[in-house]
């Protein structure tokens, strides 16, 4: 990530291509904006190579004339016309088709195109910055990606790490994502450790949802474990059951390994329940799915 951050001032001076490579949800359109802010030239325009096919994916990108197909009634400048003398972001550029992967490096080559039914070529001088979740070299080498385009964006490439690659970033983005989605909502050492523990498959997309959906379900000022969406909290249990022993059998036939018995497993969280409620019986009943009578009579079952 250090490396990450010196190398955009740099790659901000130049025009050359450059190429984003990561998961989904790690930030290459943040990293797309970084890099053209710093240059400070022209329009941002993003190109969704995953939204559009065919030729309406054609006539976004290079316009169109009235009359050119169906429902052209009008004239209409494409997204390279609006890119000229900024950037244009292609997201995904590994889901476009082939046949546009011709036109676009025929554009890359001469700067030039043709709108959808015109016969004036357009020119527009724009740097490109392209952002892909796949390998694009196992892509070239199923015949899926053009090798010439491949080396044509190549020119400089950054891989952006998955967020299970540095965790340690985890505190500061969540105080980041609080500042912008909450209302003094705090973290408390307990969420802040199963949050940490997750690998975020979604990456740094899915921290932000998560922090703001922890937000609207909590008025705060302690977020607690129950506004943890469920598949935090259930992997952070499977990993602790990983961690345990498995079922041995002594010399006198009795199990070895510790198994919790389900009536302590409910008392505890009938417990946490109330804890987090802050002893709202009614509200405790509807986190755990029973009813209120239902409730009491546990609560004089275990001595609660």
């Amino acid at each position: 990530m250090r490396k990450l951050h010196q190398l955009i001032p740099r790659m901000s001076k130049s025009r050359f291509p450059v190429l984003l490579q990561g998961e989904t949800g790690t930030g290459k359109e943040v990293v797309a904006h970084a890099i053209h802010n710093l240059e400070g030239r022209g329009a941002f325009v993003v190109v969704d190579c995953s939204a559009l096919v065919g030729l309406l994916m054609e006539a976004e990108l290079f316009g169109h004339e009235k009359g050119a197909f169906t429902g052209a009634l009008n004239q209409k400048l494409g997204l390279l016309d609006k890119a000229n003398g900024g950037t244009a972001f292609f997201d995904e550029i590994g889901e476009l088709p082939l046949d546009l992967q011709v036109k676009l490096l025929r554009v890359l080559q001469e700067k030039e195109f043709r709108p959808v039914g015109g016969l004036s070529p357009h020119t527009s001088n724009f740097r490109i910055i392209a952002a892909t979740n796949r390998d694009l070299m196992k892509e070239v080498e199923a015949k899926r990606f053009r090798q010439d385009l491949y080396y044509r964006l190549n020119v400089m490439r950054l891989r952006l790490p998955p967020l299970r690659e540095h965790k340690e970033d985890i505190p500061t983005l969540i105080l980041h994502f609080l500042q912008r989605h909450g209302e003094g909502h705090r973290i408390p050492d307990d969420v802040m450790k199963l949050l940490c523990e997750y690998d975020w498959p979604g990456n740094v997309r899915e921290l932000e949802q998560t922090v703001k959906a922890m937000v609207a379900m909590n008025s705060g000022p302690w977020v607690s474990v129950g506004d943890l969406p469920s598949i935090v909290v259930n992997r952070d249990w499977e990993r602790r059951m990983d961690a345990k022993p498995g079922v041995e059998v002594s010399q006198d036939g009795k199990l070895t390994a510790e198994v919790i018995p389900l009536a302590e497993l409910e008392k505890r969280a009938i417990l946490h329940a109330l804890q987090v409620t802050k002893g709202d019986r009614q509200l405790a009943s509807d986190l755990l799915g029973i009813g209120r009578t239902t409730l009491y009579r546990k609560l004089k079952q275990y001595g609660l």
